[in-house]
């Protein structure tokens, strides 16, 4: 139970704008690749962001491998605390995010993100 407290805290703390980097343990399942991916994604800092193939990378492949990291990002099953709303296409616009691009824009901008 202390965890989903600490969870929620934390969360708490990131919406209001105290927190920005979660200190919660993270038990990360999914196949070797992913959790690599979902790794890399918790180095990218508050408030900045990167491209699919920055990631592939990141990740020991080359950049031209960025829809693979895309499936594997798409898959993140702990969105926010593991900041996958960071990573954007190669020509730096949105795509692709589950909660959908209003709450990907959303995030970037609480992080000061400026689409301009």
């Amino acid at each position: 139970m202390a965890i989903f407290l600490r969870t929620r805290d934390e969360l708490a703390e990131y919406f209001d704008g105290t927190r920005q980097m979660f200190s919660v343990p993270l038990l990360l399942e999914g196949s070797a690749f992913q959790k690599k991916v979902w790794r890399a994604l918790l180095d990218i800092p508050y408030g900045e962001y990167v491209s699919y193939g920055d990631i592939a990378v990141a990740v020991g492949m080359q950049r031209k491998h960025a829809r693979p990291v895309g499936t594997a990002v798409g898959q993140n099953p702990i969105t926010i605390i593991v900041p996958c709303h960071r990573v954007l296409a190669g020509s730096g616009r949105l795509n692709g995010y589950t909660g959908g691009l209003d709450r990907k824009l959303a995030l970037l901008q609480r992080e000061g993100f400026d689409l301009h």
